[in-house]
């Protein structure tokens, strides 16, 4: 789940959310999310028509538009340039959302529902997938939000864009800090990854194997690594140098992710401290724990062996 540990967002013009992606990573479900939260939903309208949707005198809602593949005028050429034209206009304030997947689980969930993909009606949707993924490429590079749904439930999907679209006062910049196990990948869409595999492990210690980075005696036993001092201070310090830049640079959103061999000890730590210390200092956090997540939703354990 996502905690949000500050607070939204300072909205200034008209706010407009362009929402993308390949198809079946939870456009829909993200849609009507924005509605719940007062957006003017539009979906599928074609790209030429949007700059005159927007010449118009200004709605008293923000607008969240839907794009993908099968509108009518989709090019990614296309797209680009109208987010660049929007971008360019000062009394817009434009945001592009694009929800991620994996390939397999896009496939298992074409192969669940039974629906043809839209760039394959003919074919397996393998092809539609990576035709996709490909044509889609160049946008994907473009997001303002990335969010990969690939382990999301829609809850928890909802909630995401709730966290980072809801219409409350605040920072500008929103940061979320993930911990993760090496055994199942570098999370997606990371900006910073830093490997704690190098502190000491409370997996060997029996009296905390069982717990998490979350309970005190396992944050109390990592951060007594000698290292570990002068390593946090280094990631904050880093941290604080680089927010005011990415900020200058018109970046909305920044991941930081924290990784050990089973994600459930050290980088679950180093992540929870520094969310806190971020959102004392007055920044705008989230926190995810992919790891521990699937593990309380019932999912397989993280490999075998020695993990933390």
């Amino acid at each position: 789940m996502t905690s949000d540990t500050s607070s939204k967002p300072v909205t200034t013009g008209y706010r407009v959310v362009l929402v993308t992606g390949p198809s079946g990573a939870g456009r829909s479900t993200s849609l009507n999310a924005l509605e719940d939260l007062g957006y003017e939903v539009i979906d599928n309208l074609p790209l030429t028509l949007v700059p005159r949707l927007l010449e118009g005198p200004p709605l008293d809602q923000p607008l969240a538009l839907g794009v993908d593949t099968r509108n009518r005028d989709f090019s990614a050429t296309l797209l680009a340039d109208l987010i660049e034209q929007l971008r360019g206009r000062p009394n817009i304030q434009t945001e592009v959302l694009y929800l991620d997947c994996s390939a397999d689980v896009l496939l298992r969930r074409f192969s669940e529902t039974r629906r043809r993909h839209p760039l394959a009606p003919a074919e397996s949707p393998v092809e539609g997938i990576a035709r996709e993924m490909d044509l889609l490429a160049p946008i994907r590079a473009l997001a303002d939000v990335l969010i990969d749904t690939s382990e999301l439930t829609q809850h928890d999907l909802r909630a995401d864009i709730a966290h980072w679209f809801s219409q409350e006062g605040g920072a500008r910049l929103a940061i979320s800090i993930h911990s993760f196990s090496y055994k199942r990948g570098v999370p997606r869409g990371a900006d910073m990854v830093f490997d704690c595999r190098f502190l000491r492990n409370p997996y060997w210690e029996a009296s905390l194997r069982g717990m998490n980075g979350q309970d005190s005696q396992v944050a109390t036993y990592v951060a007594e690594d000698p290292r570990f001092a002068d390593f946090f201070t280094k990631v904050l310090e880093l941290a604080e140098l680089l927010l005011p830049a990415y900020i200058e640079e018109g970046k909305s959103h920044l991941s930081i992710a924290f990784g050990c061999t089973g994600g459930q000890h050290r980088s679950v730590t180093v992540a929870e401290k520094l969310a806190n210390a971020l959102a004392d200092a007055g920044w705008r956090v989230s926190k995810r724990h992919r790891e521990l997540e699937r593990r309380a939703q019932g999912g397989p354990a993280t490999g075998s062996g020695k993990t933390a």
